[in-house]
């Protein structure tokens, strides 16, 4: 077993060891499934009316090292279906009955809606179920394929996380049990090195830091997964958005705007609707009496662009961009501040373009990709999306090993660290999926530019080649951000809130050290010089002390903050306090506020990461 395996296989029978100490403790306790996840275990339970709390989680984890300190054996048996089904009726487990009829009914482990992973089968593939497996450590027996380690006393370092409810198999309609969470790695060390990161996680986590800096909020009357944005923080938005731009117009790219509304037929045409049409808002019209939908991507509506006219193979490439809001019924379970939201807007664009055109027009995607990227100080790795063996994908099996062979080759050309993961294409063509790890190490998706050789022809495109005859244009997607929700959500843990001057909600804060008029007066020139430069910049002339107003302008992670009195007002000098990431020496500086005022301006334009100062 190498080390990967052990792991897997202490964190499993962590799951055993935990469901064996809550069933001691509460022995009416009703098991479903625990199966290992990223960094430890989870096991469902249902204890009927009585519910586990966080404040029993020690409780919990005294019987678990009692048992560890036993050091009980892990046993394999065996028991054939209907022995399996006897001893589920008479340990009073009714979850653990319900997979084993499923699996008996089935007669196969390939049975969909069982998590095999969890049932001791006996049996490989599509072969007959003889009998199932059981593991026992000490008086604890449970219905389990395995691996185990050796024993219990060989399983590392644990600590329960949290608990978090669960329904049976997906089924919302009946009563929810309890999914208990914990953490379990070789050491101490790397258990609490994980438990520290995990708090960093939540001191930065985007929900929290919104709210602390005041940039988004989510109200109850407007709708889960509706953000709201405030002046803070649709800056941030207004910003990062005019980057994206501007890198996309110096390659060509134009501005075009499509209604956020469409009828049901535009996705029929496209073959989204048969696929995802259950996951999507609609409407229906009073007048016309026509099914629409909330605009739930744009790629059909610059189709329909591209499709108003004539097109000759001189014309391509022809780029089209859009920053616009799509939605989508995003369950509410799986909503998360900003990260997974039901109005997502997107840095959109579309490429229409020859199969000769496919690889510079991705090329240049890419250094795109690499200069925004490096802007805002985020490493990438790119994962190269392909179709499986799956009926899930539309298209010529011929022009998806194509277009795969092209995204590979222009990988290798361009010098990027890839990956090729099979299964992961969208339905219409491969991809480069631009990955980066969050605060937690989690590989999370950003930049994406998609191939596409279906939409076009499902759409009758046409353009007229060198030749005079008809041909299909090929379809690039490309997103730089995705969406700038999820951006965000990301952007903002990356920089723990601290944006760098160009992208900073408040650039400049001019702290007065008195009320008195002329200290107001000239605060308030500043702030003009400041507004003239187009600097986002605001005074705090507030009757409180001078060390609270400073305590104020950190706490908002402000870059700059001016002190203002006598002194600034007789030499026309100021010494800017500089947010201690942005330094590049220790020393005060002391400057002309023009001076001071430009080198910030500069710093806006350049799109720097540190100060100048």
């Amino acid at each position: 077993m190498d080390k990967d395996q052990h792991i897997q296989a202490m964190r499993h029978s962590l799951a055993h060891i935990m469901a064996a100490a809550v069933v001691k403790l509460w022995p009416e306790a009703k098991l479903g499934v625990g199966p290992v996840v990223d960094n430890g275990f989870y096991y469902d339970i249902d204890l009927g009316d009585d519910k586990l709390s966080e404040d029993q989680f020690p409780l919990i984890e005294k019987e678990m090292s009692e048992i560890i300190k036993q050091d009980q054996e892990f046993n394999i048996f065996y028991k054939t279906i209907d022995e399996a089904l006897e001893w589920a009726k008479q340990s009073n487990q009714s979850y653990k009955t319900e997979l084993l009829n499923d699996l008996k009914r089935s007669g196969t482990t390939d049975t969909k809606d069982i998590d095999i992973n969890e049932l001791g089968v006996a049996a490989e593939g599509n072969a007959k179920i003889d009998r199932v497996s059981f593991y026992q450590n000490g008086d604890f027996i449970d219905l389990c394929r395995g691996p185990h380690v050796k024993s219990t006393g060989k399983v590392g370092a644990f600590k329960l996380t949290k608990i978090a409810g669960a329904y049976w198999r997906g089924q919302e309609t009946i009563p929810q049990m309890q999914r208990l969470y914990g953490v379990a790695f070789n050491t101490d060390k790397e258990l609490d090195n994980f438990l520290n990161q995990q708090q960093d996680a939540k001191n930065y986590d985007h929900r929290k830091l919104g709210q602390e800096l005041d940039l988004f909020l989510l109200s109850p009357l407007v709708g889960s997964g509706l953000p709201l944005f405030t002046p803070r923080g649709t800056v941030l938005r207004n910003e990062l958005n005019k980057y994206s731009q501007a890198l996309r117009r110096k390659v060509g790219y134009n501005d075009v705007w499509t209604p956020h509304i469409a009828k049901r037929e535009l996705y029929e045409v496209s073959g989204h609707w048969s696929k995802f049409g259950d996951e999507w808002l609609t409407v229906k019209s009073k007048e016309s009496h026509d099914d629409l939908v909330m605009k739930p991507m744009n790629c059909p509506h610059h189709q329909q662009i591209y499709a108003s006219r004539s097109r000759s193979y001189r014309d391509l490439p022809i780029k089209y961009m859009e920053t616009t809001t799509d939605y989508r019924d995003e369950k509410a379970g799986e909503l998360l501040g900003l990260a997974r939201v039901r109005s997502l807007t997107q840095d959109d664009s579309h490429i229409f373009c020859t199969p000769d055109q496919i690889e510079d027009c991705l090329k240049q995607i890419i250094e795109v990709v690499k200069e925004f990227y490096k802007t805002m100080g985020m490493d990438l790795k790119a994962r190269l999306s392909f179709k499986d063996e799956s009926d899930n994908y539309l298209g010529d099996v011929k022009l998806w090993e194509n277009a795969e062979g092209i995204l590979k080759k222009i990988a290798e050309d361009s010098k990027i660290d890839y990956f090729v993961a099979k299964g992961e294409a969208a339905f219409y063509g491969p991809k480069i999926d631009f990955m980066t790890k969050d605060v937690l190490g989690r590989e999370l998706q950003l930049a994406t530019p998609q191939l596409d050789f279906v939409q076009p022809k499902r759409f009758g495109l046409k353009y007229t080649d060198e030749d005079g005859s008809e041909k299909t244009p090929v379809m690039i997607h490309f997103a730089l951000m995705g969406s700038i929700e999820r951006f965000l959500s990301t952007y903002i843990e990356h920089t723990k809130g601290k944006f760098p001057v160009w992208v900073a909600p408040e650039q400049v804060r001019i702290v007065t050290v008195n009320q008195e008029p002329n200290t107001i007066q000239f605060a308030n020139s500043m702030l003009t010089k400041a507004f003239d430069l187009n600097l986002r910049a605001t005074v705090d002339n507030s009757n409180q002390s001078i060390g609270k107003k400073i305590r104020e302008s950190e706490m908002y992670k402000v870059p700059y903050t001016l002190v203002v009195g006598e002194k600034e007002i007789e030499s026309s000098n100021i010494i800017p306090r500089i947010r201690e990431d942005l330094k590049t020496n220790e020393k005060d500086t002391k400057l002309s506020i023009e001076k001071f005022f430009m080198a910030i301006v500069q710093e806006s334009e350049n799109r720097t990461s540190k100060t100048s100062l």
